[in-house]
C-alpha cells in the first residue's frame, strides 16, 4: 500500500499563510487507505520527524508568494537537490527547505513531495483569508483529490 503524507503548514495568525491549514481542515473527504492528513501549522520539526517515518509520498499544502496572481492555484514538484547546507533548527517555523534540510541532518531523506501552493494576497498580522485565498480553499481540496489519484495509481 501506497503511504502519503499530506500536510497543511502555515501560521493562521498570518492572513493567506493560514491557506494549507484551511484546506486540509476541509479535505476529510480526500482521507483514504494509506493517507494520513495532518495540519502541522508552524511545526516544522515536528513534520521534519514524523518524514523519518517511511513515506512514499508527501503532499505540502501552502501559500506560495505571490506573481501577481493572488488566488491562483500551482501545483508542482519539490526540488530536493537545490536545498541549502545549513539546517535552520527552529521548532516554531514552517519553511518547507528548512523541514527538509532539518531531516537530512536527522538521517531522513525526503520522499517525492509535491506542492498544491495557493498565491497569497496578503500574510500580514490578521487571521482569516483573502477573499481570491478563500475562493481557492474549494479548488484546492479537488486538485488535492486529483493529486492523491496520481499519487496512489
Amino acid at each position: 500500500m501506497t503511504r502519503i503524507l499530506v500536510a497543511g503548514i502555515g501560521n493562521i495568525f498570518l492572513g493567506d499563510d493560514g491557506f494549507g491549514p484551511e484546506v486540509v481542515r476541509r479535505a476529510t473527504g480526500s482521507a483514504r487507505d494509506g493517507v494520513r492528513i495532518e495540519d502541522y501549522g508552524i511545526r516544522g520539526m515536528h513534520l521534519a520527524y514524523d518524514l523519518l517515518d517511511d513515506w512514499d509520498a508527501l503532499v505540502l499544502i501552502d501559500a506560495v508568494p505571490s506573481t501577481g496572481h493572488p488566488g491562483a492555484l500551482r501545483v508542482f514538484e519539490a526540488d530536493h537537490e537545490t536545498l541549502p547546507g545549513t539546517p535552520g533548527l527552529d521548532a516554531h517555523s514552517m519553511d518547507p527547505s528548512a523541514v527538509f534540510v532539518s531531516l537530512r541532518a536527522l538521517g531522513g531523506s525526503p520522499p517525492r513531495t509535491v506542492v498544491v501552493g495557493c498565491e497569497a494576497a496578503d500574510v500580514g498580522e490578521r487571521m482569516g483569508l483573502s477573499e481570491p485565498v478563500s475562493a481557492a480553499v474549494g479548488p484546492a481540496v479537488e486538485a488535492l483529490d486529483t493529486v492523491l489519484a496520481d499519487l496512489v495509481g
